[in-house]
């Protein structure tokens, strides 16, 4: 059984923005009248679409959200994150991303992005780094019903790439998911796919306890050690 496809994470594993996803779901509380308290954003956000994360968030609270409503907060906080990453001269990547999809593009493995971001926010991020030609497709938060930790976005993207690559005959088994949330981790391993922590967000002890293999930074993984766990050989 040979690994034939990554799927990544975008927030937290690609893009180093998850204190700014905090610090803006908090601003949206404060404009709520609400206080934020501590664990909220991990235990209700971390690693969810804003759809998800913001909706049972606010529900704890109290709060009863129409969808219209919903749609004005995450189009509010989607126009402060796009408008604090346009200020920043460089895009804060983590150490290590672009080596790995070099690496991974040399050994012939597809690799997708799995997410419940926006999908305007990740293209264009991908855009202004250039490294959208690295990935095949995108499953972003409008292609899927449910957010994580529910398999859905997962499993969507193992079809969609088996359908456009059919030579592989891609199976979750082939593939490997890389995540930095509970939420994530619990989502690839729902639709059958092997997991790789990476303890960007979380200490390596805590990830390690749910993931099949765990890193502390992107760098560390050794792909080709990793290729001959999955049963196959470096290209």
């Amino acid at each position: 059984m040979s690994l034939k496809a990554v799927l990544f994470d975008f927030n937290g594993v690609i893009l180093d923005d998850e204190p700014l996803h905090k610090q803006l779901i908090e601003e949206i509380l404060i404009n709520e009248n609400l206080r934020p308290r501590a664990g909220e954003f991990e235990q209700f956000c971390l690693g969810r679409s804003d759809r998800a994360g913001l909706k049972d968030l606010l529900t704890q609270r109290g709060r009863w959200l129409t969808e219209a409503h919903l749609d004005r907060l995450i189009a509010t906080k989607t126009a402060a994150y796009q408008q604090y990453l346009k200020q920043l001269e460089t895009l804060p990547l983590f150490e290590g991303l672009q080596p790995l999809l070099e690496q991974l593009q040399k050994a012939e493995i597809k690799m997708s992005v799995v997410t419940g971001a926006q999908r305007s926010e990740v293209t264009k991020i991908l855009e202004r780094t250039q490294l959208s030609a690295y990935f095949s497709l995108l499953v972003t938060a409008e292609d899927c019903q449910a957010s994580k930790p529910e398999p859905e976005g997962y499993l969507l993207a193992v079809q969609l790439l088996a359908a456009k690559f059919p030579q592989l005959q891609l199976t979750p088994l082939n593939c490997l998911a890389i995540e930095d949330s509970f939420a994530g981790i619990e989502a690839a391993k729902r639709a059958g796919i092997p997991v790789l922590g990476v303890a960007h967000t979380y200490p390596f002890h805590m990830l390690q306890r749910r993931a099949n293999w765990t890193v502390d930074y992107l760098q560390d993984l050794e792909l080709e050690r990793l290729i001959q766990t999955y049963g196959g050989s470096p290209a």
